[in-house]
């Protein structure tokens, strides 16, 4: 299956799925409401298989009060690569949880948090992962200060 075959079974599968972008990677838009059963499908339907979530990350987009969660994906089986964003209020940092249908996500996730402040709903584990428990703030925030920073 070609790139231009690829999406169309995700349309097919999926049409609330905005493709915003197809080359080089194809990079997919879903609303939060749509996000857990639009990575489900794309976990489990055996012509897609993207049993591979090998990274996640999130973008501070401070001026429209929001954060953009990016997913990377890929297919062992086929070979396919995609991105998948999703965007959540700064306000109210909140998303469920990937972990159920990949496991490796508990820690990427943990990281997001510790860095972002993301909240991960029904998370196993959602405690900082490099940073000491008692820090206050998240500085991958746009917005973060602490005592320690330099500034011009």
């Amino acid at each position: 299956m070609n790139k231009l075959e690829l999406i169309k079974k995700i349309n097919k599968l999926f049409s609330e799925a905005l493709i915003i972008e197809k080359n080089p990677i194809i990079k997919i838009k879903i609303s939060k409401t749509k996000f857990i059963s639009f990575m489900n499908i794309l976990k489990t339907n055996k012509d897609l298989s993207f049993d591979m979530l090998y990274d996640h990350t999130a973008i501070d987009w401070i001026y429209k009060n929001e954060f953009e969660l990016i997913y990377n994906l890929y297919s062992t089986t086929y070979g396919y690569h995609i991105i998948v964003s999703v965007n959540i209020s700064r306000s109210d940092p909140r998303i469920i949880t990937v972990s159920n249908i990949w496991s490796i996500s508990e820690w990427q996730e943990r990281e997001t948090y510790d860095l972002f402040g993301i909240l991960y709903e029904d998370h196993k584990d959602l405690r900082r992962l490099f940073l000491n428990d008692d820090w206050n703030g998240y500085p991958l925030r746009k917005d973060y200060k602490d005592n320690f920073m330099l500034e011009r």
